[in-house]
């Protein structure tokens, strides 16, 4: 592969950097409650129906306000890619990377106003916003690099009177769905791992943050992208997703989202419609219910820091976020009780500025989903802290722990997306990897040991996409950590890794006799 190094991190604690995100704050907010139109086929299109983008951390804050594309305008963006594919895919690759790898030096100047409209749209920390920017930044530089490596396609052998070549071409309109909790990362890497594949793409961002999708396009607009090969078409899945999904054009879905939502599409994608002459592609990330193993012997700091920070950074709403620790016995009230000093220490806030490690949720959908769990989980084991909210402004959950829970609990099973652990007590650390694989999930897990016996135990037995040893079980950074999961976290289809442009291509040989 091209050489590649993934973007630094901002150092928060300088005052020349406080100051870049303050100036970001004021470029957002020249644009918050503005009105942004449909992109098809690079023109703008207003609609009457609308969505409308709040601040979940100041609930009457406009950020912004988008048209809502219909069934009507969807088949005819649909329509415009398919055409503009026929002329995008004999773009060279080199071309089509350039695209990519200038997107990312107008995103890394501009990187303080993404960060800031990330903290605005998403309720994201300046960390956790930054981190999701630089990560944005590597899905480009990364999956542009990778194109250039596959240009050429893979060798084959030939015999004698015969050459034989192996190359790689694209598959047609790719349709982009993408999540609300991590808007820019994911959201750009579906959408620019389809297009540098020379597919073209129908993006459908969620509807609670589509501004960041809409910022995005423009930036690949200036960086030389042609019109109709992205298009920009947010609305609802009931009246468009159904309808892209099901569309005899559409070769490609790639989703990041709910197991549900995931499955649906599953279904919907299998069946072939009136003149499909394909059988549909899918790339599914679907969720999680990840569990950090703490065994006897490790260190219990490091143990107790890795599962608050997994738990409880960007309030619990990645599908990555440890859910749930299981501890074996010798150590478990040593970790449970450290768990709760340093989540004790936590601060709940706007995040405006940054001065706290939890934000809103993202939405009062969220903060009922979540609450009500809270009382599930009150009912199912022994509330540590926390535990409560308050939605009276923005939507805020005091990150909350239980213990002493039964590893088939609903708080131990179901995937609450939320600043909610779950603790559990197993005898030995055999058993507490048979209750790490007991949910239907498989994405994240990590285990904290100095047992070298039992942490390659884990490496063979402990059954999740990404494994982490003595850290966090989330911040999967591109072409390091290749991201995605197993069982109903989805298809595995490995984001950030050296398979994934593939998954955008089809293979054909060709044969001649000389």
């Amino acid at each position: 592969m091209l050489s590649y190094k993934h973007e630094p991190f901002t150092d928060f604690s300088k005052e020349e950097n406080k100051k870049a995100m303050a100036d970001g704050y004021k470029v957002v907010e020249a644009y918050l409650g503005d009105e942004f139109p449909l992109i098809v086929g690079g023109e703008r299109i207003t609609t009457e129906g609308k969505i409308v983008s709040y601040n979940p951390a100041n609930k009457e804050q406009v950020v912004g306000i988008v048209s809502k594309a219909t069934q009507e305008i969807s088949a005819k963006a649909l329509e415009i890619a398919d055409e503009a594919f026929k002329t995008w895919k004999k773009v060279k690759p080199e071309v089509r990377a350039d695209v990519l790898f200038k997107a990312a030096a107008i995103i890394r100047r501009r990187k303080f106003e993404f960060s800031a409209l990330l903290s605005k749209e998403a309720g994201k920390t300046w960390i956790e916003a930054d981190v999701e920017v630089a990560e944005g930044i590597d899905f480009l530089e990364y999956y542009g690099r990778e194109m250039l490596r596959l240009k050429d396609g893979a060798p084959v052998q030939s015999r004698p009177g015969e050459y034989n070549r192996y190359n790689y071409i694209p598959l047609g309109v790719a349709i982009a769905i993408s999540p609300w909790n991590f808007p820019f990362a994911i959201m750009a890497g579906i959408t620019v791992a389809a297009m540098v594949a020379g597919n073209t793409v129908l993006l459908k961002p969620a509807s609670t943050t589509p501004i960041i999708s809409y910022k995005f396009v423009e930036v690949l607009e200036e960086a030389g992208m042609p019109a109709g090969v992205v298009n920009f078409i947010p609305g609802s899945g009931a009246e468009i997703g159904d309808f892209l999904v099901e569309h005899p054009r559409t070769r490609l879905i790639t989703f990041t989202g709910s197991r549900d939502v995931g499955l649906g599409i599953v279904e919907k994608s299998s069946k072939i419609s009136p003149g499909q002459i394909w059988i549909k592609r899918t790339i599914l990330e679907m969720g999680g219910k990840d569990t950090i193993v703490v065994d006897k012997g490790a260190d219990i700091e490091l143990a107790a820091q890795s599962i608050v920070k997994s738990a409880f950074g960007f309030s619990g709403q990645k599908c990555s976020a440890c859910s749930r620790a299981v501890i074996v016995a010798d150590v478990y009230e040593q970790v449970v009780n450290r768990v709760e000093e340093l989540t004790k220490a936590l601060t709940v806030g706007a995040p405006d500025n940054d001065e706290h490690f939890v934000g809103p949720v993202i939405g009062g959908a969220a903060y009922k989903k979540i609450m009500e769990y809270v009382e599930i989980g009150k009912g199912e084991g022994r509330l540590v802290i926390g535990g409560t909210g308050d939605d009276s402004k923005g939507y805020f959950i005091q990150p909350t722990v239980f213990a002493d829970l039964s590893p088939t609990s609903r708080i131990m099973q179901e995937e609450i997306f939320g600043p909610v652990l779950g603790m559990s007590k197993a005898k030995d650390f055999d058993e507490a990897i048979e209750i790490a694989n007991n949910t239907e999930y498989g994405l994240t897990g990590a285990v904290i040991t100095n047992n070298r016996m039992n942490l390659e135990k884990a490496r063979d037995d402990f059954h999740v996409g990404n494994l982490y040893f003595n850290r966090g079980c989330t911040g999967a950074i591109v072409g390091y950590q290749p991201f995605g999961g197993f069982n109903m976290s989805g298809t595995d289809s490995k984001a950030g890794g050296p398979d994934y442009i593939q998954l955008h291509l089809q293979a054909k040989t060709t044969s001649e006799m000389l």
